[in-house]
């Protein structure tokens, strides 16, 4: 039998551990939904959007990006494409829609940069628009997507606008995994408070997001996060930082993409976001302790309380299986997958699990972030 403090003690991190479930539910629920902008006449004249892509090995995704960019229903728009030393067919994608894309080749990789911001900063500097739409080159966009996100930009007065959007899963890991990821980002950057005035808090998803040029400039763009891997929220704590207005929707109706094709791929991918060029091990020991202490311990108080007896502890383990299991079916279809690899969510916990403790041993290590075939010093 459990000593009645030991019941206390249990049941007080079960409530707490139910309590995160239903922010993370909440958070969700925060989120503003941008869809379709309605059709709408002629305009005579309109703000001219420069679309810049940092293309590195992208021949199986781009011809779609490209083909959906080039049915916009935007008649001002420019698209770059920069081909960041690719060694498979990426180039002829890119020259087959000449001329109404135009493919850009930067010079060799200085020291300090990675390849993503360096193609990121020649592809802005190169572009003729008011505003600068950064997208991914493998997100599928819808007709009105364009428009629809820089009229909201501008209804806003928004510095700074990015979307998150369904994600296309196909292997079975990316249907377990990628939900999970979606949820720890949602709450651990608290992303709804993105568009509250006053919040301090700043995030953007580097697959899509668009920015007046001149304020991306004031701001030193790519090249003041020149080293960082995760830019996207390094430039979104920069705009804030700078009094800048963010806003931030889900458009589930505007976009997708599928972020990995295969399972190394997106180890690879996940692991370069665990903690960047900028390692901390306390911070990844907290994360840890966090993935372990929310998702995984939860599950032993149902049979730790069929075995020692109290009812109020089989209750309440029974309301954590609920609960838990719940959210993460209602995440799963959010996202894109089908509903019932919710269910797999322990598999998920423990993907990130060994993810995390891979983090820690390679940041001790001073090992270097790998990612598309270049490797990436850790910072002091």
């Amino acid at each position: 039998m459990l000593a009645l403090w030991e019941v206390g003690l249990l049941l007080g991190a079960s409530v707490a551990v139910l309590l995160y479930q239903g922010y993370a539910l909440l958070l969700a629920s925060e989120l503003p939904r941008l869809g379709p902008a309605p059709p709408e006449p002629p305009v005579a004249t309109r703000p001219r959007v420069s679309v810049v892509i940092a293309a590195r090995n992208e021949e199986l995704d781009l011809p779609a990006t490209l083909s959906d960019l080039l049915a916009q229903d935007y008649p001002s728009l420019e698209i770059i494409v920069v081909e960041d030393g690719s060694t498979d067919g990426t180039r002829a994608v890119i020259d087959r829609c000449a001329p109404r894309v135009r493919r850009l080749e930067p010079p060799p990789l200085p020291p300090g940069w990675t390849g993503k911001n360096w193609a990121c900063w020649n592809g802005a500097r190169a572009a003729t628009g008011d505003w600068v739409l950064f997208l991914d080159a493998d997100v599928r966009t819808h007709p009105t997507a364009v428009r629809s996100t820089l009229d909201w930009a501008q209804h806003e007065h928004a510095d700074l606008t990015t979307l998150t959007f369904r994600l296309e899963m196909v292997g079975f890991w990316e249907r377990v995994v990628l939900p999970f990821f979606v949820q720890l980002v949602l709450t651990y950057f608290r992303a709804p408070h993105v568009n509250r005035a006053g919040s301090r808090t700043a995030i953007a998803n580097g697959q899509f997001w668009l920015t007046p040029i001149a304020t991306y400039f004031a701001l030193g763009g790519h090249e003041a996060v020149r080293s960082v891997v995760s830019e996207d929220v390094a430039i979104a704590r920069r705009y804030r930082a700078a009094g800048k207005k963010l806003r931030l929707a889900w458009s589930p109706a505007l976009a997708t993409t599928r972020m990995y094709r295969t399972r190394a791929e997106m180890y690879e991918g996940l692991l370069k976001n665990a903690h960047g060029v900028e390692f901390s091990a306390g911070r990844i020991v907290g994360s840890l302790a966090g993935l372990i202490a929310g998702f995984l311990l939860p599950l032993a108080l149902l049979p730790v309380a069929l075995v020692t007896g109290p009812w109020e502890l089989v209750l309440m383990g029974a309301v954590l299986y609920v609960a838990l299991f719940s959210k993460h079916v209602v995440f799963a279809e959010s996202a894109g997958a089908p509903p019932a690899y919710g269910l797999l969510f322990p598999l998920a916990a423990g993907y990130y699990v060994r993810l995390m403790v891979t983090s820690l041993v390679r940041g001790l290590r001073r090992q270097p972030v790998v990612w598309k075939g270049r490797s990436y010093p850790l910072g002091p």
